[in-house]
C-alpha cells in the first residue's frame, strides 16, 4: 500500500512520534482524523502510547497541556478539521507563553478544496499565530508546534499497523552561556513560574533572599513566605541594590514593580518573553547565572527575621478566612505529591500563606501561568495527575474556574483516570476583583454583575451529571478530608465568604505594616 495514502501518513506520523519518545497522546474524534485515530488506537493496544480520548477539543488541548507540563515530554493532541481546530487555540496560547511542548496535529481536507464551499473546510494553516508551523514531526525543536495534515479519501482501510520508532532524537542544544554575577550588591532572587531549582540553589549559595512564587518549583528550603508584603512594607525593600530573576514572574504587583525599577541592575535568566515588564537598559538577559562564594549572611538574616514577623501577623488573621483553605491545601501535599493551582485568588492565597517544603521531597506545584487564564484548568490538572504518579494529587481552584472548565470531567468509561482530589473554594463569584481597583466603593453599583459575576450554580448537581463524587466540606474539616485515600476523581467544595475580601486584604496589609514598623 502506498505510504502517500492516508493510512500511510498516519503510520509514519505515529512512528515519528515514537522517535520523539512520546508516551501519551490525546485524541478528539472526527471523520477526517479517522486514520490518525486508528493508528493511535493501535499504538495504545501495543503498549507504545497511552491514548486519551475526549469529545471536547478545548478540553483535549488542555489535557495535553497538563500531560506535557508534568512529564516535560512532547504530547500531541489530534483533532479533525473545521471548528475543531480553533478550539485548541486557548491551550496552544498557554503552551506558547509557558513554552510547553504540545503538538497540535490537525486533520485537514486536501488543499484543492480550500476557498470552496466544501464541508468543514477552512484555511487551517498557521491558524495559531506565534506557534511554529511544521511540515513534518522531525522538524520539532522543543516547545509547542502545529502540524496540519491534508488527508484524502480513502481515509481508512484495513491494515496491519507496524509501529516502531522511525528515528531517535538526539541531544538538542549545548551548554548555556552563564553570567558570573559577582558578590557585593545587596541582592534578592525572584523565582517566577517554572524557575525550578536553579533559583533556590543560587540564592542558597550566595546567601541571598529568595522570593519564590508557588509554581516556581523553588519554593522550598529557605524561601520566604510573606515576600510580597515585605516588598510593600519592609524598610529592607528600599535597600535592594540588585535583582536576579528566573522563571516567569507574573503573580503579584509588588514583584512587577520591583522588576520595573530602573535605578538598580536587574539580571533575568531568560529573555523578554519571560520578563514581565518592558526591559530597560539596566536589565541584562542571560541563559544562566552563577556566582562564586557567598555574601555576608546578615542581609539574608534581616529578610528572614522580617518574614517571621510578617508571617505571624498574617497567621493571626487567617482563621475563618479563605486563606485557611489555602493553608490546608499546602499542608496536605505529601512528599512526592502533586498540586495544580488555579489562577486568580487560589494561587495568590496560596502565595501568601504557603510554607516552603523541605528540599528533596519531590513535591510538584504547577499552574497555568503562561497567560494565567481560568479556562481548561481541570483538564490540565487531570493531565498532570495522569502524567505524574504521585503520593497524592490535588487541584485547588475557585468556583468560576471549576464551572468554566467543568467539561474536563467529561471522561469516557474506558479512559484512564487519575486519583485526584479537586478542592473548590466556592464563593459564588470572582473574589479577586474585590481586591483590585474594580472593588473600590465607587464601582459598587455594578460590581456584582460585571465583575463578581455570581452564578448560583449547583456544583454538586453538576458533578452528579458527570458521575464524579462530590461533597461539601467546611474549611475547618478540609485537612482531614484531604488526608483520606482517594480512588479516581472527587470534588471537595469548600464554602468561603468573599464579601469581606477587600477589607481582609486591607487589614492584613495594615497588620503587617504595623508589625514591621521600626
Amino acid at each position: 500500500m502506498s505510504e502517500q495514502r492516508s493510512v500511510g501518513v498516519a503510520r509514519r506520523l505515529v512512528n515519528a512520534l515514537l522517535g520523539f519518545k512520546v508516551t501519551d497522546a490525546v485524541l478528539a474524534p472526527g471523520s477526517r482524523s479517522g486514520p490518525l485515530a486508528l493508528a493511535l488506537a493501535a499504538a495504545d493496544e501495543q503498549g507504545l502510547i497511552r491514548l486519551h480520548v475526549r469529545v471536547d477539543e478545548r478540553e483535549a488541548g488542555f489535557l495535553a497541556l497538563g500531560l506535557a507540563k508534568a512529564s516535560r515530554r512532547l504530547v500531541p493532541v489530534v483533532t479533525t478539521s473545521g471548528t475543531a481546530v480553533a478550539n485548541l487555540h486557548p491551550a496552544m496560547l498557554e503552551a506558547l507563553h509557558a513554552d510547553v511542548p504540545v503538538l497540535a496535529i490537525t486533520a485537514d481536507r486536501p488543499g484543492r478544496l480550500r476557498h470552496t464551499g466544501a464541508n468543514q473546510t477552512t484555511d487551517q494553516r498557521e491558524i495559531f499565530p506565534g506557534i511554529p508551523f511544521v511540515e513534518r514531526v522531525e522538524q520539532l525543536t522543543g516547545g509547542p508546534a502545529h502540524l496540519n495534515l491534508e488527508l484524502d479519501e480513502p481515509l481508512i482501510e484495513p491494515v496491519e499497523w507496524d509501529l516502531h520508532p522511525s528515528f531517535a532524537v538526539g541531544h538538542v542544544g549545548g551548554e548555556p552561556d552563564t553570567l558570573d554575577l559577582g558578590l557585593g550588591p545587596r541582592t534578592v532572587v525572584v523565582a517566577g513560574d517554572d524557575a525550578r531549582q536553579p533559583a533556590r540553589i543560587l540564592a542558597r549559595d550566595a546567601h541571598w533572599p529568595l522570593l519564590a512564587e508557588p509554581s516556581s518549583g523553588s519554593r522550598n528550603g529557605e524561601a520566604l513566605v510573606a515576600y510580597r508584603q515585605l516588598l510593600r512594607h519592609a524598610p529592607l525593600a528600599a535597600r535592594i541594590e540588585r535583582v536576579v530573576s528566573l522563571g516567569h514572574a507574573t503573580l503579584t504587583r509588588p514583584v512587577a514593580q520591583l522588576l520595573s525599577r530602573t535605578d538598580i541592575p536587574v539580571v533575568h535568566v531568560g529573555d523578554q518573553s519571560t520578563f514581565p515588564v518592558p526591559a530597560g537598559d539596566n536589565v541584562t538577559f542571560t541563559e544562566a547565572a552563577t556566582t562564586v562564594g557567598a555574601d555576608d549572611p546578615a542581609w539574608l538574616r534581616e529578610w528572614q527575621a522580617a518574614d517571621a514577623v510578617a508571617t505571624a501577623a498574617i497567621d493571626a488573621l487567617t482563621p475563618g478566612t479563605p486563606y485557611e483553605v489555602a493553608r490546608a491545601v499546602n499542608a496536605a501535599v505529601p512528599p512526592g505529591g502533586l498540586l495544580f493551582v488555579g489562577s486568580s485568588s487560589p494561587v495568590r492565597d496560596l502565595d501568601l500563606v504557603a510554607r516552603p517544603y523541605p528540599v528533596g521531597e519531590k513535591r510538584l506545584i504547577i499552574a497555568n501561568r503562561g497567560l494565567a487564564g481560568i479556562d481548561g484548568v481541570l483538564s490540565s490538572a487531570i493531565g498532570a495527575a495522569l502524567a505524574r504518579p504521585s503520593a497524592r494529587a490535588i487541584a485547588y481552584v475557585g468556583d468560576l474556574t471549576f464551572l468554566h472548565g467543568s467539561n474536563g470531567l467529561l471522561i469516557g468509561p474506558a479512559e484512564p483516570r487519575p486519583d485526584l482530589t479537586i478542592v473548590v473554594a466556592s464563593d459564588d463569584g470572582g473574589s479577586i476583583f474585590s481586591t483590585l481597583e474594580q472593588g473600590a466603593p465607587e464601582y459598587a453599583a455594578t460590581f456584582e454583575r460585571v465583575y463578581a459575576t455570581p452564578t448560583g450554580a449547583d456544583i454538586g448537581s453538576l458533578c452528579a451529571g458527570y458521575r464524579v463524587p462530590h461533597r461539601m466540606v467546611p474549611a475547618s474539616s478540609l485537612a482531614a478530608a484531604l488526608a483520606e485515600e482517594v480512588t479516581g476523581i472527587r470534588v471537595l467544595e469548600v464554602p468561603v465568604d468573599r464579601s469581606g475580601r477587600r477589607d481582609l486584604e486591607a487589614r492584613m496589609s495594615s497588620a503587617v505594616g504595623a508589625a514591621l514598623r521600626p
